[in-house]
Protein backbone atom coordinates (compact mmCIF):
# COMPACT_ATOMS: atom_id res chain seq x y z
CA UNK A 1 0.00 0.00 0.00
CA UNK A 2 1.39 3.34 -1.23
CA UNK A 3 0.74 5.95 1.54
CA UNK A 4 1.24 9.82 2.55
CA UNK A 5 1.26 11.54 5.45
CA UNK A 6 0.41 15.13 4.98
CA UNK A 7 -1.26 18.00 6.63
CA UNK A 8 -3.95 19.20 4.96
CA UNK A 9 -4.02 22.66 6.13
CA UNK A 10 -0.17 22.84 5.04
CA UNK A 11 0.30 24.88 1.88
CA UNK A 12 3.22 23.37 0.94
CA UNK A 13 1.88 19.67 1.10
CA UNK A 14 -1.44 20.69 -0.87
CA UNK A 15 0.97 21.59 -3.58
CA UNK A 16 2.86 19.02 -3.42
CA UNK A 17 -0.50 16.90 -3.86
CA UNK A 18 -1.87 19.00 -6.83
CA UNK A 19 1.86 18.31 -8.56
CA UNK A 20 1.08 14.27 -8.48
CA UNK A 21 -0.14 11.93 -11.17
CA UNK A 22 -2.78 9.80 -11.07
CA UNK A 23 -1.86 7.53 -8.10
CA UNK A 24 -3.51 5.01 -5.66
CA UNK A 25 -2.05 6.94 -2.84
CA UNK A 26 -3.96 6.14 0.57
CA UNK A 27 -3.88 9.94 2.43
CA UNK A 28 -3.74 10.68 6.11
CA UNK A 29 -4.08 13.66 7.61
CA UNK A 30 -2.09 13.59 10.90
CA UNK A 31 -3.75 15.99 12.33
CA UNK A 32 -6.91 14.54 11.91
CA UNK A 33 -5.96 11.23 11.78
CA UNK A 34 -2.46 10.97 14.25
CA UNK A 35 0.72 8.48 13.22
CA UNK A 36 -0.08 5.37 15.29
CA UNK A 37 3.17 4.15 17.31
CA UNK A 38 3.31 1.07 14.71
CA UNK A 39 3.34 3.54 11.45
CA UNK A 40 5.83 5.36 13.14
CA UNK A 41 7.98 1.85 13.71
CA UNK A 42 7.32 1.55 10.19
CA UNK A 43 8.47 4.79 8.58
CA UNK A 44 11.19 4.33 11.20
CA UNK A 45 12.78 0.61 9.55
CA UNK A 46 12.64 2.37 6.34
CA UNK A 47 13.75 5.46 7.06
CA UNK A 48 17.02 4.42 9.52
CA UNK A 49 16.30 6.27 12.59
CA UNK A 50 13.61 8.88 14.05
CA UNK A 51 15.93 11.60 13.83
CA UNK A 52 15.47 11.37 9.94
CA UNK A 53 11.73 12.12 10.45
CA UNK A 54 12.16 15.02 12.97
CA UNK A 55 11.40 18.03 11.69
CA UNK A 56 13.61 20.70 13.39
CA UNK A 57 11.66 23.39 11.60
CA UNK A 58 8.71 23.09 13.92
CA UNK A 59 7.55 25.67 15.78
CA UNK A 60 7.15 23.88 18.84
CA UNK A 61 10.86 22.22 18.68
CA UNK A 62 11.95 26.55 19.04
CA UNK A 63 9.56 27.37 21.70
CA UNK A 64 10.47 24.23 23.89
CA UNK A 65 14.02 24.90 23.68
CA UNK A 66 14.68 21.73 21.86
CA UNK A 67 17.46 22.81 19.88
CA UNK A 68 19.52 23.47 23.03
CA UNK A 69 18.77 19.56 24.33
CA UNK A 70 20.88 16.96 23.39
CA UNK A 71 18.39 14.47 21.51
CA UNK A 72 18.43 10.98 21.81
CA UNK A 73 16.30 8.60 19.24
CA UNK A 74 14.47 7.94 21.87
CA UNK A 75 13.43 11.49 22.44
CA UNK A 76 12.91 11.90 18.52
CA UNK A 77 10.10 8.80 18.79
CA UNK A 78 8.42 10.47 21.91
CA UNK A 79 8.45 14.15 20.51
CA UNK A 80 6.82 12.92 16.77
CA UNK A 81 4.32 10.72 18.51
CA UNK A 82 3.31 13.82 20.99
CA UNK A 83 2.51 16.05 18.15
CA UNK A 84 2.09 15.91 14.64
CA UNK A 85 4.29 19.11 14.26
CA UNK A 86 7.29 17.31 14.75
CA UNK A 87 6.74 14.90 11.65
CA UNK A 88 8.81 16.06 8.91
CA UNK A 89 6.09 16.19 5.97
CA UNK A 90 5.19 15.28 3.80
CA UNK A 91 6.03 11.49 4.11
CA UNK A 92 5.51 9.10 1.79
CA UNK A 93 5.72 5.19 1.38
CA UNK A 94 5.63 4.21 -1.92
CA UNK A 95 7.07 0.51 -2.89
CA UNK A 96 8.21 0.40 0.57
CA UNK A 97 10.86 2.97 -0.15
CA UNK A 98 10.02 6.17 2.14
CA UNK A 99 10.49 9.60 0.83
CA UNK A 100 10.52 12.48 3.89
CA UNK A 101 10.05 16.17 3.03
CA UNK A 102 9.62 18.97 0.88
CA UNK A 103 12.39 19.54 -0.92
CA UNK A 104 12.37 19.52 -5.10
CA UNK A 105 14.88 16.41 -5.35
CA UNK A 106 12.36 14.55 -3.26
CA UNK A 107 9.13 15.38 -5.10
CA UNK A 108 10.68 14.68 -8.28
CA UNK A 109 12.11 11.00 -6.94
CA UNK A 110 7.93 10.88 -5.63
CA UNK A 111 6.72 11.79 -8.92
CA UNK A 112 8.93 9.40 -10.84
CA UNK A 113 8.19 6.37 -8.18
CA UNK A 114 4.48 6.76 -8.70
CA UNK A 115 4.74 7.41 -12.37
CA UNK A 116 6.26 3.92 -12.95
Amino acid sequence: MNKIYYLASCDTCRKIIKSLPENDLVFQDIRQDPITEEQLEEMHKLAGSYEALFSRKAQLYKSMDLKNKDLKEADFKKYILEHYTFLSRPVFIIDNKIYIGNSQKNVAEVIKALAN
